[in-house]
């Protein structure tokens, strides 16, 4: 008697490769990010695919994940600074004081959107994810560490909850006020395409006042030209462009031109995320918080030091990447933090990247909170503008880092596990009809 179908070993040979496919399929499936999920994504980024508790494996995950962290030789340069003492101003979307890894490390900051607010600190996540770039904790192996982990940061909300602003003078008052309030380093992931006097007003307040501002240079899929976005190229600012994971390659969402000043890590980070979480992020937006947390570093270990020499120290100690000496793509290189700290370097005094023109005081005021409310010169005092400064937009420079290389194997595995599959069922279609 014939049998329809295949011998017995051969037929226990094909359900083992039916269920192999089926096994295939399955883990396809469930290492999909959730970026690729027909619902609506998260404004910054996706979750990371790990639960935000406190179990070895998953704090050792999150660390592992931290690829600038060797990239920037960080455990090197904490033995010579871990950043103690400085005050770094985040002008941002807000900072999540209460997320594990800032517990403690977050000053009281302002509130320039909606000073009423009593609602979460960081509606957005974008600040906060900075934030702990900057000083995430490093007393446990739990969680995001920040390169300069014993700073302090001194939160300012400028950004709505879509994560931009259309008025140049609230971040040019944040600029001010973090000054006032003692910022020795100050962040600003986030820019416009048109520049701003109060904005540059403010920037040069800050420069008067012996610190160092960083900015990013901006990201092509956020920004109508490809222009390095302002503040990002106002002379003196540290313009900061972005690489991709694990490689002295430029990212490829970034903005880079004659204004750029250096590159830091920008893709493939993890960050953390309020109320106590972790997600992935890209953009310039966490490339400049690096450049800002070696600044950090380097105020702490020479406190003597002005801003000037500190900016100056920063860019005769960079990595050279690209073409040799100072191009648009990288500016001056990847940012050396071990080099910075280490390195042999004459004074300058004078901060190498600014014209030392003053931009003048047009829009300008006093530093929110100098005027009393019932003060009869408070409303000549107030900050004011022309149309064309409220014209002018911030946004922040992070994207979700959608993982496209990801999906791409994802997707490669489900198209082979789909044909092996149906090569299998025809095979076996046509024993049985034999």
């Amino acid at each position: 008697m014939r049998y329809g179908g295949p011998p017995g070993p051969r037929r226990y040979a094909h359900r083992a490769l039916l269920a192999a496919t089926a096994t295939v399929l399955l883990a396809a499936v469930a290492v999909v990010p959730a970026a690729a999920v027909p619902v609506p994504p998260p404004a910054l980024g996706v979750p990371v695919a790990y639960a935000p508790v406190d179990t070895p494996d998953r704090a050792d995950q999150v660390r592992d994940e931290q690829w600038q962290l060797d990239k920037l030789g960080a455990k090197t340069a904490w033995r010579t600074s871990t950043g103690r003492g400085v005050v770094v101003a985040v002008i941002d979307s807000g900072v999540d004081g209460s997320h594990p890894d800032l517990v403690g490390q977050v000053l009281p900051g302002i509130d320039l959107v909606d000073p009423g607010r009593s609602a979460e600190p960081d509606p957005v996540g974008h600040g906060t994810t900075v934030a702990g770039l900057i000083a995430g904790r490093n007393d446990d192996r739990k969680g995001v560490v920040g390169l300069a982990p014993d700073a302090r940061i001194l939160p300012v909300r400028v950004l709505d909850e879509e994560n931009r602003y259309d008025d140049a003078l609230i971040v040019a008052k944040g600029v001010r006020w973090a000054v006032d309030k003692g910022a020795q380093v100050i962040n600003l992931s986030l820019g416009g395409s048109g520049d701003s006097p109060a904005l540059a007003a403010a920037i040069d307040y800050a420069f008067a006042r012996d610190v160092v501002v960083v900015a990013c240079t901006g990201n092509l899929a956020t920004s109508p030209d490809a222009k390095v976005w302002y503040p990002a190229r106002e002379p003196g600012v540290i313009a900061v462009s972005g690489l991709e994971r694990n490689s002295d390659n430029l990212w490829s969402g970034a903005i880079t031109g004659r204004a750029t000043i250096l590159t830091a890590p920008a893709s493939g980070l993890v960050g953390a995320r309020p109320p106590g979480g972790y997600w992935r992020v890209q953009g310039t937006s966490f490339a400049a918080p690096l450049v800002a947390a070696t600044a950090a570093l380097v105020r702490a270990r020479y406190p003597e030091l002005s801003a000037g020499d500190v900016v100056n120290r920063l860019l005769v100690t960079a990595k050279d990447i690209g073409p040799t000496g100072r191009d648009d793509q990288f500016g001056y290189g990847l940012v050396d933090p071990v080099a910075a700290l280490t390195a042999d370097v004459p004074l300058v005094h004078d901060n190498p990247l600014d014209d030392n023109d003053s931009p003048g005081v047009t829009g300008f005021g006093p530093a929110p909170g100098s005027a009393q409310v019932n003060d009869p010169d408070s409303e000549q005092l107030g900050l004011t503008g022309s149309q064309q400064e409220t014209r002018w937009r911030a946004r922040a420079a992070g994207a979700q880092d959608d993982g496209g290389s990801e999906r791409l194997w994802v997707g490669s595995a489900i198209l082979v596990a789909l044909l092996t599959g149906a090569a299998l069922m025809v095979r076996r279609f046509r024993q049985t009809h034999r």
